[in-house]
């Protein structure tokens, strides 16, 4: 669907004044006021900001008595079971806490017991079967990580089989609290912490920081707990880039410096995947290597089945084996790449055939091929697609399961609001605003899609509906140096909410004919010129506009980011290309699909 380019409004004025206040440069002063940020102070810490900045773990609500328990049930030599989620944020999460349970004991022999639910057979969260198996097993206390906040009858089930449960978590809640020994949650109500948009591998590593201290008698940490905890810093980062929180305060904090320990101390199999991601001759990770390389090689295992592996790679202490997980996890993920072009193939086809992706409020799609470990991942495409909510559901094969159900929105819409309105249709749901998860039967399919569409048409404002681009503003091809993109890269790390800074640049052309590039030959690369400086761009899953680009020495409008190529040691700037417009057309006019039609074939 068309996009709106919409160009922030900059005043000269408070843009200068920060200038001066906080001593940076032009650039980056005009960036940081486009984003709200006009105080010097702010602009110190968000720029600047330390570990030293993070608020303590006790204030995050529960982590006191989570950490109380937790250290003596360890100290008493009772079973401790973390029990953890299949996407890379569970495994983060549950790796920082089997690391800190680990690190508790002098036993080498003693290995501390984790457990992930398998994705295609269990489902998301806590489950009775696996609850009663553990206990059964010698289980006294399980620790969620990033799962059970809305478990409310499975930790029902918990407290009949006499098992201890303290749940951390950072999703949405259901109607009722979960009745747990304990409740880890950034949001908890009526006890929210100073920062609520903790992932669930952040809210892991408060916990671990909480008995650190106390396992040490004081905030000055015995050498091994302080490792742990830098090493739970990288893998806090990973969590939270992967699962797409803001990337603000203190997301922005475990990010920044979690990078750093990720490369530095993430073991074995994590230096293996950032070998088979080819990032191993990066100077450094930057949040976008973690977003689009190493993340999707993580969830690849969860997505297919193999959660587990995921998590042994994350704290297995034997390099071999961390090796050759790694490069399993890899094949996976090329498995994982194959099944989600398929079903994107066909569920495109579907959306076409059967319903109108351009007109309806949202879509849900449904067969029995789908691969339930993938939709997820089709659905925010098919979401960016047409901006729509979009909700794919897998069903059983052989129809006798409830169907798995991934949802995703645009931005600026709850969809777990609207799931939530309709869960008189589902077995069950749950998530948070910007992606979801449900399980739904068969037969209520049909009835689910009329009130989802119904309930996100009501909710939907106009100013949702369709795609907007905010640019950061205009520039020339001659403006986007490397010591200018250098600039701009002190506002990293990039991500939701502090997104890479878009620009514009008019009237540019091709040099040559651009190129498709990448694997499944979805990506192009171009060279633009324009008043004779010429610039590299590269258009991922760009392949479509192939057909639709003017020849070269036409002009047009391009959207992108400005970044930095690093290759062989050498850097250059060059240009991400997200959009393009032809020549002609304001930048800031919204265009309708048939204008766009026309426009491209006028093009």
């Amino acid at each position: 669907m068309p996009k709106r380019w919409h160009v922030r409004p900059h005043d000269r004025a408070v843009v200068a004044a920060l200038e001066r206040r906080a001593g940076v440069p032009p650039l980056v002063a005009s960036l940081l006021v486009a984003r709200g940020i006009d105080d010097a102070e702010h602009v110190q810490t968000f720029l600047s900001g330390t570990l030293s900045d993070l608020h303590e773990p006790e204030t995050l609500p529960g982590v006191s008595e989570a950490a109380d328990r937790i250290l003596a049930a360890v100290r008493a030599g009772r079973r401790v079971v973390v029990y953890g989620d299949y996407d890379a944020d569970g495994m983060c999460a549950t790796a920082i806490l089997v690391g800190c349970l680990d690190s508790l004991s002098d036993d080498a022999a003693h290995t501390p017991s984790w457990y992930v639910p398998d994705r295609l057979e269990e489902g998301y969260g806590l489950n009775s079967s696996a609850l009663e198996k553990l206990r059964a097993d010698g289980a006294d206390l399980v620790v969620t990580v990033d799962c059970g906040i809305a478990s409310v009858a499975e930790a029902d089930r918990a407290r009949e089989l006499g098992l201890e449960l303290i749940v951390t978590d950072h999703h949405a809640f259901g109607d009722r609290l979960p009745a747990a020994d304990v409740l880890v949650h950034p949001l908890l109500p009526g006890r929210s912490a100073p920062f609520g948009e903790l992932c669930g591998a952040g809210v892991a590593f408060k916990l671990a920081w909480a008995i650190a201290t106390r396992a040490s008698g004081g905030r000055q940490v015995t050498p091994r707990l302080r490792e742990m905890l830098l090493r739970s810093i990288g893998l806090a980062a990973l969590g939270t880039v992967a699962d797409v929180v803001p990337l603000l305060g203190e997301n922005r904090l475990l990010v920044r410096h979690g990078l750093d320990s990720l490369r530095q101390r993430g073991g074995a199999g994590l230096t293996r995947l950032v070998e088979l991601a080819g990032l191993a001759d990066r100077s450094r990770l930057e949040s976008e290597d973690v977003a689009f390389r190493l993340a999707p090689r993580l969830n690849a295992a969860g997505r297919m089945g193999h959660a587990a592996r995921g998590v042994e790679l994350l704290t297995t202490a034997d390099p071999a084996r961390a090796v050759a997980l790694a490069d399993f996890l890899h094949e996976l993920n090329a498995q994982r790449e194959t099944a989600e072009r398929s079903i994107t193939l066909a569920a495109t086809k579907q959306a076409i055939e059967r319903f109108e992706p351009d007109t309806d409020a949202a879509l849900v799609l449904a067969d029995r091929g789908w691969q339930a470990g993938v939709i997820g991942i089709v659905a925010g495409r098919l979401a960016e697609r047409w901006h729509r909510p979009v909700v794919m559901i897998a069903q059983d094969p052989l129809g006798t399961r409830p169907a798995t159900g991934s949802v995703r929105s645009v931005p600026g819409f709850d969809v777990h609001a609207a799931l939530h309105a309709c869960r008189e249709h589902l077995v069950t749901c749950g998530g948070h605003a910007a992606a979801a998860g449900l399980r739904i039967e068969d037969g209520a399919i049909e009835a689910f899609r009329e009130a989802f569409r119904a309930e996100v048409d009501r909710r939907l404002p106009d100013s949702l509906r369709r795609a907007e681009i905010v640019l950061d503003g205009e520039t020339t091809l001659a403006g986007v140096t490397l010591d200018a993109v250098e600039q701009i890269e002190r506002l990293a790390p990039f991500g939701q909410s502090n997104r890479r800074p878009v620009l514009c640049a008019s009237s540019v052309t091709l040099a040559e004919p651009p190129r498709v590039i990448g694997s499944g030959a979805r990506h192009l690369a171009m060279r633009l010129v324009q008043n004779g400086t010429q610039i590299r761009g590269v258009a991922f899953g760009g392949a479509d506009w192939l057909p639709h680009l003017p020849p070269p020495g036409r002009p047009f409008h391009v959207a992108f980011k400005p970044k930095i190529n690093e290759y062989r040691g050498r850097r250059t700037a060059e240009m991400e290309i997200i959009d393009w417009r032809p020549d002609g057309i304001d930048v800031g006019q919204a265009l309708p699909p048939l204008a766009a039609a026309a426009a491209l074939a006028q093009a």
